[in-house]
Parts: C-alpha cells; structure tokens; sequence
C-alpha cells in the first residue's frame, strides 16, 4: 500500500483491523524488520491495525530532495499517521530510529497516541556505550555488519539476519540517509514527554546507542514501564523475542485499562 503524505508517498504494509498500531523500524532497513520482529506479539492481539512503513528513504519510500533533516522526517511521519488512521487514536511503537521518531511524534500529539512502545531507543545524546562484545557464537559468522549488530551470532540469527535485515540494506536511499543524517537531531520544540502508557526496552550490550540514556528517558515519561536485558544488544528484537513479547503484551494491558 502507499499513502502520500505531502512530497512523500510512504510505503507500507498493514495486517488485521481494528485500533491502528504504528510500528516504525531503524535506520539502514525498512518495514520487513519490524514486522518480523513485532509482528510475534502483535498479530495475536485481536482488535488491532498493524501498521508498518517504509520511512524515507528506505525500502520503497523514497526521500525527495526537500527531505533535509530528521525535522522534515518526522513532519512526514506525523503526515502519514494522520492520514493512515484518520483521526483516531492510535498505538506507537518503534525500534532505534524509529523509537527516536515515534518519542517525538507521541510527545507532540499526546491526545492522539493511546500508548508508546519504545525498543533500544536511539536518544540525541547516547552515553556510555559499551564496547560490542559476544555473548553466543565464534564471531565468524555471517558479515561484517551481523557481527558488529547482534551479540547472539548463532544460525537462527544469522537466518533472520539475512531474511528480514539484510535485503534491505540494497533499497536504502544513500545520499537521501547522508543528507538527512547531517541534521539528524530534531529540534527542540518544549513540548514535554508523553505522558500515557509506555514501555522503554533497552539492550545491556547494546553497542549502537547503549542503554543508559534509555534509563533516563524512561525516568522522563511519568507511566513508563521499563526493561534493561542482559546478554541483549541492538538487535534486542531478535535476539529477546520472548521477553518482547511479555513486555509488549504487559504494556497493551495497560493500554487497554487507559482506555
């Protein structure tokens, strides 16, 4: 499917019906990782709209010339939202990037956001990232970037590596991801953090974006629930699908008694 939000028209696909559920994927993929990483816990829930796009730039969203930094990224996601769920509320969930993007766009419209699911979250300033360091496998699997992304370096991540991480790498924009990356911070706007249900997810070795600074923004969203998993790094949603699952399926409950 494809929603034209203002220059971009934003790919996406969509599973079930009901209250829709925005889940936004990180930088260098597109869609086909969050939904293989998300789709586990979600797609058992009945009464929700499963929504997955392609943000600019990647898989089959392109990044127009006039799509400059992350501020002009979110304008179209904030676009796109709007016009995927048609002015109802609906659920926000994001991983990395797409966490980064999904905190700002709840924080701007609270009255839209019925609760916000935020998974090894990329803040603007990451703090004491830890050096990247095994926890399963011989370190000779797989290429250079499954070895630098997943701590678990077994067969069954390298599977879901090369199925639903790497493919994408090939439709990546990359003069679109160097221009928006330059200004890849948004600006501040003074609007405070979200304050209904979340949940922020973070991995103890995760190497990326580290997990302290999800610590603190945690601390900043006044009912969110919060998870910091050992022997998990970026690629938490591969490698903790189980513990995913029961966060998410803790924070939907909660979700549903805010209602």
């Amino acid at each position: 499917m494809a929603t034209r939000t203002g220059p971009v028209v934003v790919h996406h696909v969509e599973h079930g019906s009901g209250r829709p559920v925005l889940v936004l994927h990180g930088a260098g993929v597109d869609h086909r990782e969050a939904e293989a990483c998300f789709e586990p816990a979600l797609g058992g829930v009945a009464g929700l709209r499963r929504i997955y796009p392609d943000l600019p730039g990647s898989g089959r969203t392109a990044a127009p010339g006039s799509l400059r930094g992350a501020d002009d990224v979110l304008a179209t996601l904030l676009g796109f939202a709007d016009a995927v769920t048609g002015g109802t509320a609906y659920l926000l969930a994001g991983h990395s990037a797409g966490a980064y993007y999904a905190a700002a766009m709840a924080a701007r419209r609270p009255d839209r956001v019925a609760g916000l699911a935020l998974v090894c979250p990329l803040t603007p300033h990451p703090r004491d990232v830890p050096e990247h360091r095994l926890v399963a496998g011989t370190g000779e699997l797989g290429d250079e970037v499954f070895r630098s992304y997943f701590v678990v370096q077994t067969p069954e991540m390298l599977d879901r590596y090369e199925r639903h991480v790497a493919p994408a790498a090939a439709l990546v924009d990359r003069a679109a991801a160097e221009r928006i990356g330059a200004r890849w911070t948004l600006k501040p706007d003074g609007a405070p953090p979200y304050p209904g249900p979340a949940v922020v997810v973070a991995g103890r070795l995760d190497s990326t974006v580290g997990y302290a600074s999800a610590i603190e923004l945690a601390a900043r969203h006044p009912h969110a629930s919060l998870a910091v998993a050992d022997d998990a790094g970026h690629a938490l949603p591969h490698e903790q699908p189980e513990l995913l699952r029961a966060l998410l399926t803790e924070w939907l409950a909660r979700v549903e008694r805010a209602r």
